[in-house]
């Protein structure tokens, strides 16, 4: 099966869906970061799921009913501007080259939309995405709406597309997998090559350079997410980003990276002492971590559903918090009260995919919804300890996480980050060798 007839199998289904209506999916515009240069262009993921095509200045268009028509609107060729920027396909290769029924110059988009507005009964659209958008699409449909003298009638229902297509990206295919698969190879590698570089001496920035070094010679050219490299006190702080810290003996060093690969995200994060070796208390916490983690990927299966494998790993942190004598009682009257959040405030996992915050419904009716094959998530506790009166000072500024891929399979899961080391062992061994 090709690439092509993929993206055209989806928008069958999404069209069946729909069941009647116009669907319009935008693209995403072309960001300025300053005077005349624009931020490297990324696709909207919605768009890019449906179509397989990658040029800004384009917007999706999918009519459902008995004749069913998926139609790209996009920018012509033009021989001047291609010299300065690059290839464009036009509307006709694009219509040959990805599947569409039809294809049409993005200056036409109103024009058209006009015409095909017509007498649908439903617009599907990514509401409150972009106020401009939303704008644009009022105004045409008030433009039909007055054309109801002449026997033509606007939608009369809006509703977000989102909700049939966040459902349908939530299940990976074979070809999904694959991709992802080879970019969590790729962020493996570059989590090693961190490791054998890490020294104290070097800057936050000096380890990230080597991650994005090894991304982009494996064809990821970018990082599906701004890379965390905190060192010491930094790892207590979430989302830290400056990555401008100078690295101590003594300390460790969190990274949270991973690159994007074909548009598909991959999510690691790996603690590790800057010198290469875990002293007394640092051991302690990583253990705790690492077992909770065990525990929530072994509760990762089919049956299962989204909450299980976080109680998994809270009921291994809590008991781990007792006994660091950071939290005091039993551990369910800990969970109970909360009080684990001072040390552990975060879910253990997100959904994964064309996002690294992918898309897809955590519940279902009010229900967590249960696990199924084709699902691809994160698990990644951790434990943040900030200096305070009633910590023990040996732990001030320990800030752990340990983060894996994981798909669910029909009979249990699969790792695909887990040739990242990650055991106390196999972290020290790696970083023992340049």
């Amino acid at each position: 099966m090709t690439n092509t007839l993929q993206y055209a199998e989806r928008r069958v289904y999404l069209l069946q869906k729909m069941q009647q209506g116009i669907a319009i999916i935008p693209n995403a515009p072309l960001q300025q970061r300053n005077a005349d240069a624009d931020y490297p262009y990324r696709f909207d993921s919605h768009f890019h799921y449906l179509s397989g095509f990658e040029e800004p200045e384009s917007v999706l268009v999918l009519i459902a009913g008995q004749r069913p028509l998926s139609i790209l609107f996009c920018r012509e060729k033009d021989p001047e501007r291609e010299i300065w920027h690059g290839y464009r396909s036009g509307p006709e290769a694009a219509r040959d080259n990805h599947g569409f029924d039809e294809a049409y110059p993005i200056s036409k988009l109103d024009e058209k939309l006009i015409e095909l507005m017509g007498n649908q009964p439903t617009l599907f659209y990514p509401m409150g995405n972009s106020s401009t958008w939303d704008q644009r699409l009022l105004n045409l449909r008030k433009t039909v709406q007055e054309k109801s003298r002449i026997g033509i009638s606007a939608p009369g229902e809006i509703r977000d597309v989102r909700t049939f297509i966040n459902e349908m990206r939530l299940f990976k295919d074979d070809y999904e997998l694959k991709i992802m698969r080879h970019a969590a190879e790729i962020s493996t590698t570059a989590h090693k090559r961190a490791m054998k570089f890490t020294r104290p001496g070097q800057f936050e920035y000096q380890v990230e350079a080597e991650l994005l070094h090894e991304f982009c010679r494996h064809g990821a050219r970018n990082p599906a997410y701004t890379s965390i490299v905190a060192s010491g006190a930094n790892a207590c702080v979430l989302h830290y980003i400056e990555n401008n810290a100078k690295l101590h003996d003594g300390d460790l060093l969190l990274i949270d990276a991973g690159c994007e690969f074909n548009g598909y995200a991959s999510d690691i994060t790996r603690t590790y002492p800057v010198n290469g070796q875990f002293l007394g208390a640092q051991k302690d916490v990583y253990e705790i971590v690492l077992a909770s983690q065990a525990a929530a990927i072994a509760t990762a299966t089919p049956g299962k559903n989204w909450e299980d494998p976080h109680n998994a790993a809270l009921r291994v942190l809590a008991q781990g918090f007792i006994d660091l004598k950071l939290c005091h009682g039993s551990v369910d009257g800990i969970l109970e009260s909360g009080d684990y959040k001072k040390y552990y405030m975060h879910r253990t996992g997100h959904w994964l995919g064309m996002d690294v915050h992918d898309v897809g419904e955590y519940k279902i009716d009010g229900n967590w919804r249960a696990l199924q094959a084709g699902m691809v998530l994160t698990v990644e506790p951790g434990c943040y300890i900030r200096p305070a009166d009633d910590v023990p000072m040996a732990l001030w500024n320990i800030g752990i996480r340990i983060e894996d891929d994981i798909v669910i399979t029909r009979t249990g899961n699969e790792i695909l980050t887990l040739a990242a080391p990650k055991t106390i062992k196999e972290i020290e061994e790696v970083m023992r060798h340049e």
